[in-house]
């Protein structure tokens, strides 16, 4: 019984000791085989998938960015960049993501997405338009993009999708110009209204505002020519007041000039 024990005991202490020999060996390989699925391209760009259809755009971009710097030349890389721009997009926050899809543009020019990724720069700005009561910067850079994009690629799905953005893009403007117009209509600044009119006339037709337009148009030119002719008689009005006031003045220094001339006289002869 006792020498059963002692052979237990010097069993333990020969695994011990193997066990600290080897340092741990089969330890360390069960985690690092481990990490080491955690960490290829397929599995964190995976991870960052699954972020960003959850919801978790922070984290999506935080796996794609690492997939990027760590993995640069696999073909999932690009994927990554597309990811982080498409992430920013979802997170709303446009002026980054436009930053990342430009990136791509200009990095990958001819790219097989270069299309969507035009598409999604005019969207960002799209997205961005304010009220039509408000400085129009973003929808006019919208309108630029989503006409690029469809004369660069009119055959492709996303142009027919900017086709109807790039619509609502320019009534958008129009409707601000009309604001504009009808704003110096209601102020009887009919000149610069007949201007913001034309110009609608012009270059914004056939989006819904013509019948309201040409009524707007007609009696801005009707009261604008009215104004015009008022305008004409103050002037005149004016000139003629200017011109008699001149007059007086004149003959009043006239008159002024002839009683010291005169007075001059009665001291010499004195």
């Amino acid at each position: 019984m006792r020498n059963a024990r002692k052979r237990q005991a010097l069993l333990l202490i020969l695994l011990a000791l193997i066990f600290m020999m080897t340092g741990c060996g089969w330890v360390k390989n069960l985690f690092t085989k481990k990490d080491m699925g955690r960490s290829t391209p397929d599995a964190i760009y995976a991870r960052g998938y699954e972020d960003y259809q959850e919801g978790r755009y922070e984290k999506a971009i935080e796996s794609f960015q690492r997939l990027k710097e760590v993995y640069p030349l696999s073909p999932l890389a690009i994927l990554a960049e597309m990811g982080i721009a498409d992430a920013q997009f979802s997170n709303k926050a446009y002026a980054e993501a436009e930053v990342a899809y430009t990136d791509f543009y200009n990095l990958h020019p001819t790219n097989e997405n270069v299309p969507y990724v035009l598409y999604q720069i005019a969207m960002c700005h799209y997205n961005q338009m304010p009220t039509i009561d408000r400085d129009q910067s973003e929808a006019l850079r919208a309108r630029k993009d989503f006409e690029r994009l469809i004369t660069r690629f009119p055959n492709s799905k996303f142009s027919f999708l900017a086709e109807k953005r790039l619509r609502e893009s320019r009534q958008h403007l129009a409707e601000h110009e009309f604001y504009i117009g009808e704003f110096y209509f209601r102020t009887k600044k009919y000149k610069a209204a007949l201007k913001r009119f034309e110009g609608i006339a012009k270059d914004y037709s056939g989006l819904g505002l013509d019948y309201k337009l040409n009524w707007y148009l007609a009696e801005t030119k009707k009261l604008a020519a009215v104004q015009e002719v008022e305008e004409q008689k103050a002037k005149e009005k004016k000139r003629l007041k200017e011109a008699k006031e001149k007059e007086k003045e004149e003959k009043k220094n006239k008159a002024k000039n002839k009683d010291k001339g005169k007075e001059n006289k009665e001291k010499e002869s004195g």
